[in-house]
C-alpha cells in the first residue's frame, strides 16, 4: 500500500483517483485552493490530516478517516460516497454529507448544517452533532449514544432507529416513516407531525404541541413534559408515566397516564373519538 506522508496539499484534484493508499500527517490547504483533492479515491485510509479546500472526497469508495479535522472551507467535502468509516475526526462544514451509503460515524464531533441529507444506511455513534435540517430525506439511518442540536431534524426519513441519546431540536420526524426511539430525551417543539409509524419507548418527551396528526403512534413507558396540546388528531397509542399538560382532539385510540391537566375536545374539524384513561391510584 502507498504511503503519502507529511504533504501538503492545495492543487486541484491533487490526489485524484488516489487507490491502495494510506494518508498520514498531510494538510489539504494553501493558496491554490484547489478542489476536489481526493476525488474518486478507493480503498484509502487517512489518519491525522486537515482539510480546508472544498469537495475533498467526492465519489470515494472504501475509505478510512481517522483523527482528522475538516474546517468551514472544506465545503460540501463527503459527498456520492460509499462503504466509509469516520472515527474521531472533526467535521465543522457545511452540507458535509450528501447522497452517501454505509457509512459509519464513531466518536466524533459535526457542526454541520444540512447534513446527511438524502443517503442510505448511515450510522451515528457515541457523537455530538450540531445541524439544522439533520438528515433530510434519508433511510436506514441509526443514532446511538448521540448528543444532538439541531432544527427541523430527521424530516422526510425512512426507517429510522435512535437509542440512549439526547436531542434539543424543533419540530423533529416530520413526515417520516418507521421511526423508533428508545431511551432517549427529545426536547423540541411540534415533534412528530404528519410522522406515520413512530414509536417511542422509555423516553422522556418535552416540549409544547407534540405527536400532532400522526399515523401509528406509539408511546410505551415514555414522560412528558411541558406538553400542552398533545396529539391532536393523531391516531395513538400511549402509556405516560406520570402527567400530561393538556391533550386536545386525539383522533383516536387512548392515552393512558397518571394524570392530565386539561383535556379538550372541541372545534375538531374531524371526527374524534380517541380516550384518555387516568391509571387508578391506590
Amino acid at each position: 500500500m502507498k504511503i503519502i506522508e507529511n504533504k501538503q496539499f492545495d492543487e486541484e484534484r491533487a490526489l485524484y483517483h488516489l487507490c491502495d493508499a494510506k494518508v498520514v500527517h498531510c494538510t489539504f490547504a494553501g493558496e491554490k485552493d484547489g478542489e476536489s483533492v481526493l476525488k474518486e479515491a478507493r480503498q484509502i485510509h487517512v489518519d491525522n490530516c486537515s482539510f480546508s479546500l472544498r469537495y475533498p472526497m467526492w465519489h470515494v469508495d472504501t475509505f478510512h478517516l481517522i483523527h482528522s479535522s475538516m474546517d468551514e472551507f472544506s465545503r460540501a467535502p463527503i459527498w456520492y460516497a460509499k462503504n466509509g468509516v469516520i472515527e474521531n475526526s472533526q467535521l465543522h462544514c457545511i452540507k458535509a454529507v450528501r447522497e452517501c451509503q454505509d457509512i459509519t460515524i464513531k466518536g466524533s464531533d459535526i457542526d454541520s448544517a444540512e447534513f446527511g441529507w438524502k443517503s442510505e444506511n448511515i450510522a451515528l455513534e457515541d457523537t455530538k452533532i450540531n445541524a439544522e435540517y439533520l438528515f433530510l430525506d434519508s433511510k436506514h439511518v441509526s443514532l446511538k449514544n448521540v448528543d444532538m442540536k439541531g432544527k427541523y431534524s430527521f424530516q422526510y426519513m425512512k426507517d429510522l432507529v435512535i437509542e440512549d441519546s439526547y436531542l434539543d431540536t424543533k419540530d423533529a420526524f416530520w413526515h417520516s416513516k418507521n421511526v423508533t426511539v428508545r431511551n432517549s430525551t427529545v426536547k423540541g417543539e411540534y415533534l412528530g407531525w404528519f410522522s406515520d409509524g413512530l414509536t417511542l419507548i422509555d423516553c422522556h418527551i418535552i416540549g409544547t404541541q407534540p405527536l400532532c396528526y400522526c399515523k401509528n403512534l406509539k408511546l410505551i413507558n415514555c414522560t412528558m413534559e411541558a406538553c400542552d396540546l398533545s396529539f391532536e388528531y393523531s391516531d395513538v397509542e400511549a402509556e405516560i408515566q406520570g402527567s400530561i399538560d393538556s391533550v386536545k382532539n386525539p383522533r383516536s385510540g387512548k392515552i393512558i397516564c397518571d394524570d392530565v391537566k386539561e383535556i379538550i375536545m372541541e372545534d375538531a374539524v374531524m371526527e374524534c373519538q380517541g380516550e384518555v384513561i387516568l391509571r387508578q391510584k391506590d
